[in-house]
């Protein structure tokens, strides 16, 4: 046995400098080998994953578009380049930005679902912010007259009833009234894997549903703008300019986890993913946790304390949801903050079987869709897009036939969609 610490000397000891040349010779043959089999089977198989960039994450491709321009920007706290504000960065990178418009919640995020929001200056910029959820939601010719070029960022969560897309196409009409070029910063979809739902009757179209597309559309922002201007449902058919810049390396069955809360009662990754299915629970009595610091992850109601063990108790929170349903009052019913989201991406639907169950489990029946919460987010035909599911939940019609009472519509939307793809 050779002693531990010798074996270096040992076998310099036994080797001639030709035999040392072989020795080196095959072991770089050993790592060619290696490198050959292993490394680019990986780059075939596609076991090399890119990063996903996000289009505000590729400066190189819109920056020269804004260079010596009057910029306006349609931002909100998810409108990020790594992990700084974008409005913040493009001002210290010397793009001129004008003034910043604000959605629903604010410029910064601060607001309360469905609150007015004012005009105010930013405090951190100084640049003037023009709220589109107040006394008007879109861009006036006044306040666009010292703008030549608009950009809008804002991260989407794919269901018709998010409203970004709404302030996406009103902002196109006042970018094609006023002759402007519009710039789009695309994001992923975090619910992009899948299609679902009624689509919009448009009877019932609303602030929370302006357009025929079903709960989950599937679409990034980007693809959403060329579906409008390509079906014409601008008003009176326009077709606004725009520039998208895609997100690179991304396909829509990819899980991508959102780096910045989209709004304060989407507050987690889980919140986001059941935000297609739970959301519909606005129109309903039961509370979707407004009120707790885990919103649209639990369900729960005061008059079911007999059927279900789970409680949460809603109280006001700045911010959040200063008045929720239910407020100061223990409910009870489902908790979903554990529940495994992938059964959601593998069955590639809007999970309507908690609906049904917590309709039979409520004893006054009569007030389950009673609730007013507003004159919009409280009516459960213009959340679902339809009068025919309400009836069907009340009549116990089982899910399997409801689902079947959504086509032919939804296939023809998913034909439809395949026309406006920049992403597989």
């Amino acid at each position: 046995m050779i002693p531990r610490g010798k074996s270096v000397v040992y076998l310099n000891s036994l080797t001639t400098p030709m035999m040392k040349q072989k020795i080196t010779v095959v072991l770089a043959g050993l790592l060619a080998v290696f490198f050959l089999f292993f490394t680019p089977a990986q780059k075939k198989t596609g076991a090399v994953k890119k990063t996903i960039l996000t289009g505000a994450d590729q400066t190189e491709k819109y920056l020269p578009l804004l260079q010596g321009k009057r910029v306006a920007i349609l931002a909100n706290p998810t409108t990020v380049i790594g992990t700084q504000h974008l409005v913040d960065s493009l001002k210290k990178r010397g793009i001129n930005i004008v003034k910043v418009f604000g959605p629903e919640h604010g410029f910064r995020g601060n607001a309360s679902a469905g609150a007015k929001v004012a005009d105010e200056i930013d405090q951190a910029t100084g640049i003037p912010v023009i709220s589109l959820y107040g006394g008007k939601n879109k861009p006036s010719k006044e306040d666009l007259a010292d703008v030549d070029i608009m950009v809008y960022d804002l991260q989407d969560v794919g269901c018709r009833f998010y409203t970004n897309i709404n302030a996406l196409a009103r902002l196109m009409e006042a970018c094609y009234d006023n002759n402007k070029e519009l710039i789009i910063l695309d994001r992923p979809n975090p619910n992009g894997y899948f299609i679902d739902g009624p689509v919009l009757d448009m009877k019932l179209k609303s602030g929370i549903g302006m357009f025929p597309i079903p709960i989950a559309h599937g679409l990034t922002v980007g693809e959403f703008a060329k579906m409008v201007n390509g079906e014409g449902w601008l008003a009176n058919q326009v077709k606004c300019k725009i520039t998208i810049i895609p997100v690179a390396n991304y396909t829509h069955d990819m899980a991508y986890t959102l780096p910045v809360k989209p709004s304060p009662n989407l507050n987690t990754q889980q919140s986001i993913l059941l935000y297609p299915s739970l959301c519909l629970f606005e129109g309903t009595i039961f509370s979707q946790g407004r009120g707790t610091y885990f919103p649209f992850t639990v369900l729960g109601n005061p008059d079911v304390k007999d059927k279900y063990s789970f409680s949460f108790t809603p109280t006001g929170i700045k911010g959040m949801a200063e008045t929720p349903l239910h407020m100061d009052k223990t409910c009870y019913g489902l908790d979903l903050r554990n529940y495994n989201t992938e059964l959601l991406r593998k069955k590639k639907q809007v999970n309507i079987s908690w609906m049904i169950e917590l309709y039979q489990a409520y004893p006054y029946k009569e007030k389950f869709f009673d609730y007013k919460q507003s004159k919009e987010m409280g009516n459960i035909d213009k959340l679902a897009g339809t009068t025919q599911f309400r009836e069907q939940v009340m009549a116990g019609i089982p899910e399997a036939e409801i689902r079947k009472s959504w086509e032919p519509g939804l296939t023809q939307y998913k034909a439809m969609r395949k026309k406006y793809l920049l992403y597989p």
